[in-house]
């Protein structure tokens, strides 16, 4: 059953299912990848769906650039952590947080946007390509297609904005590694969090976290499965210790304004 597999536990069960909560239910992040290209119509409907993803006020602060060629897809994996399936993979999408658009429609008008220097600006151009980006990667897993987000594109921001010629105003918020699975990767569905432990009704109850244990015992065992030592907890509390588990991006406010992102 999708959800036992979601949850690692045998007893989870999902009565409301179809074939789009299958698809959402058996993702799991690919690092290893055929030789097979991604071709221009796929990346079509890949974009498409993306662009059909929410949007606050309609104001569509994201792009993402299509990167194919393998030198440049290399610097990337240097700049991103060394990792070599952004090599590998034969398309690798960086989704920026795009507020130069605006800015240029606001020089072209004459007038100016001054709100974009806030905040809540800087997080609606998170959160909108957050969503595009998700919607790309079930279109993506729906045409047989595997897909890992990449996060560490934030390690060297400015670097990634120089590779890729962004204009001010902009930034990579993460990547996503696009292309066949390769079958023989030993991978498969990692279990998360109970639902009891996430779902909250009417309130907020902190008591939820007494399901956190028995999820511990499950990661644990399935790391396991691949080599892999840790539970959930222990590998949390050591991902986010200090400054110096962050990979450099606990200099990302700075890194932001220097981008033309003041959030203030």
């Amino acid at each position: 059953m999708p959800a036992a597999a979601r949850y690692g536990d045998p007893a989870a069960k999902l009565d409301a299912i179809n074939d789009v909560l299958r698809l959402q239910l058996a993702h799991r992040s690919v690092r290893r990848f055929g030789p097979r290209d991604v071709s221009d119509d796929e990346l079509a409907a890949i974009v498409t769906a993306a662009q059909s993803a929410s949007t606050s006020s309609n104001l569509q602060v994201w792009s993402v650039v299509a990167v194919r060629d393998p030198q440049r897809r290399a610097r990337l994996a240097a700049l991103a952590g060394n990792q070599a399936f952004i090599a590998q993979a034969p398309l690798f999408l960086v989704w920026i947080a795009d507020l130069s658009r605006v800015h240029r429609l606001a020089e072209r008008a004459g007038t100016q946007v001054g709100a974009v220097e806030y905040l809540e600006t800087t997080i609606v151009g998170f959160v909108d390509t957050a969503l595009a980006a998700q919607n790309a990667a079930v279109a993506a897993e729906s045409l047989g297609l595997g897909t890992v987000f990449v996060g560490a594109v934030r390690n060297r921001p400015e670097e990634i904005a120089a590779e890729l010629g962004l204009p001010p105003h902009a930034v990579a918020a993460f990547g996503l590694a696009v292309g066949t699975p390769d079958p023989t990767e030993a991978a498969d569905v990692k279990p998360r969090l109970p639902r009891e432990a996430v779902l909250h009704r009417e309130r907020y109850d902190v008591a939820a976290d007494a399901h956190i244990p028995a999820y511990d015992v499950r990661l644990s065992a399935y790391n396991a499965r691949f080599g892999l030592d840790g539970n959930w907890s222990d590998r949390a509390l050591s991902r986010l210790a200090g400054p110096d588990s962050m990979a450099g991006r606990h200099r990302l406010r700075e890194i932001l304004e220097r981008l033309g992102l003041p959030s203030r």
